[in-house]
């Protein structure tokens, strides 16, 4: 059964998942203390990996299974707004980006596709949400499409009734500003089973199946 997935989405306890501005050096503003005890290594599987399974890591792992293609915002890809500059400007992962599949960012400004060796490509579409999922979805496969974020594009997909699971992560930090997910989403509980366990390291997940 085909699925549009949302993981590994960290939301501080005051209810912000990114910072207000994105720059080179911050890819999420001034919210990455989020990330203190998110573990990206597993984001493919525990395999290779020596520490202790735990119930973060397991939760953390389920990234990138089953999954055919991602939707991503544009400041998700990166800090430039308007027209893109001519600065070579790849993303924030590198050489070999961790997707490992097509990846479509939405913009206003499309512009040529890049591809890399590891299967990772990027696809830079003007469209909605609906015409975006449809191009992820033929591209996915058969496989699961991930709405990968930030906080306002995976609002977006709520608030157009196209995401079959969620998972939350809420980290016990205080950020005081920033973006939220929960914008213009009221009684959006009512439309999934929710289910929540909270681990040692202070973070609680909540899993959001839609219901049937």
């Amino acid at each position: 059964m085909f699925r549009t997935r949302v993981h590994n989405l960290l939301i501080s306890s005051d209810g912000y998942a990114a910072g207000n501005y994105v720059t080179l050096d911050k890819p999420i503003g001034d919210a990455g203390a989020l990330f203190r005890s998110f573990d990206g290594r597993v984001i493919h599987g525990i395999q290779g990996i020596d520490d202790p399974v735990t119930v973060d890591r397991a939760m953390f792992s389920m990234w990138g299974q089953g999954i055919g293609a991602e939707i991503m915002g544009r400041r998700k890809f990166g800090p430039q707004s308007g027209e893109w500059p001519d600065d070579g400007w790849e993303g924030w992962w590198g050489e070999a980006p961790p997707f490992l599949t097509p990846v479509f960012i939405l913009t206003h400004y499309p512009r040529e596709s890049i591809e890399f060796a590891n299967g990772t490509s990027f696809h830079f579409v003007d469209t909605t949400p609906v015409e975006a999922l449809r191009l992820a979805k033929e591209a996915a496969g058969g496989l699961d499409v991930r709405i990968g974020g930030g906080p306002t594009t995976v609002s977006e997909f709520l608030q157009d009734d196209l995401i079959d699971f969620l998972h939350i992560v809420t980290v016990p930090v205080v950020l005081g500003s920033g973006v939220q997910i929960g914008e213009h989403l009221a009684a959006l509980e009512n439309h999934f089973i929710v289910e929540s366990v909270s681990t040692s390291s202070g973070l609680t997940h909540q899993l959001w199946n839609r219901k049937t």
